[in-house]
């Protein structure tokens, strides 16, 4: 058992800034096991904070990427067949479940709605999850939490979570930090200075006044650490910021110009 958890610990302290009280509410919730859903953009930190928390909590995490093409067995195992004949193999739900881990599905609402639902009776008073095709049910490990996060703002009504989902959940939400405090984590995380933070968490401010205008998404907290990142190796600022904050985002020609003007703005 130990062999199997063991590589799932989070052994160095992951750097996370508080924000609000989500470290005191997360662990409360934990404290009764209590299902958890982060709700914010991309890029602001809900898989820092999940990290973090495993970290603080000393549990091994599980994460899972969704997407369109997971199935049901993806998350809870399917049998496979070796040299030596058919064996079951326990998929990342069912190991969390089984040896007591946070089990974090990251943007879940790109996985199908019909292997959602496999969660469902590990998140109510059952704990429980059944292995149909082994013929086996799981009762959760004491230690066992399921944690999921998605991107409201992001999501079409189509690829929204059913409520019946939702319902099973306490949520948290999140946002990008104010002014003062990512300039700091952007500082810590890439090295920059703290007067060149301050500026690309300026334009990122500009940029993310144009959501719903122009922009499907605005500039994330994890683009400006790769900013500050390219920044510190000497790459020149407006090329730094074409490469990580206005190209990734959108090929608009005139988006891309007022983009590049808010850069010449700050770095001129």
């Amino acid at each position: 058992m130990s062999k199997i958890i063991d590589q799932y610990r989070v052994t160095t302290e992951p750097y996370y800034h508080p924000v609000a009280d989500e470290v005191k509410l997360y662990e409360a919730a934990y404290s009764v096991r209590m299902p958890m859903m982060l709700k914010g953009p991309t890029g602001c930190g809900k898989t820092r904070f999940v990290e973090y928390m495993a970290w603080k909590l000393k549990k091994p995490l599980i994460t899972v990427a969704c997407n369109e093409d997971m199935t049901a067995s993806d998350l809870v195992g399917r049998f496979l067949l070796d040299a030596k004949g058919t064996r079951w193999q326990d998929g990342p739900l069912a190991v969390a479940a089984r040896y007591g881990a946070i089990c974090y599905l990251d943007e879940v609402v790109e996985a199908r709605q019909d292997t959602t639902v496999v969660i469902h009776p590990l998140t109510d008073n059952r704990r429980v999850l059944p292995l149909e095709k082994k013929g086996e049910l799981i009762q959760a490990h004491a230690d066992f939490q399921v944690v999921i996060s998605y991107n409201p703002g992001y999501q079409s009504l189509m690829k929204d979570l059913k409520q019946s989902t939702k319902q099973r959940f306490g949520a948290l939400d999140f946002n990008y930090p104010n002014h003062e405090i990512e300039s700091e984590i952007v500082a810590h995380e890439s090295g920059i200075s703290s007067d060149i933070a301050e500026k690309l968490v300026s334009i990122a401010e500009r940029a993310r006044n144009l959501k719903g205008h122009g922009l499907d998404e605005g500039i994330s907290t994890r683009m400006l650490i790769y900013a500050g990142s390219l920044i510190t190796k000497k790459v020149d600022a407006h090329a730094a910021c074409r490469v990580a904050l206005v190209r990734p985002i959108t090929d608009d020609p005139d988006m891309r110009d007022a983009l590049d003007a808010a850069v010449s703005t700050f770095f001129n």
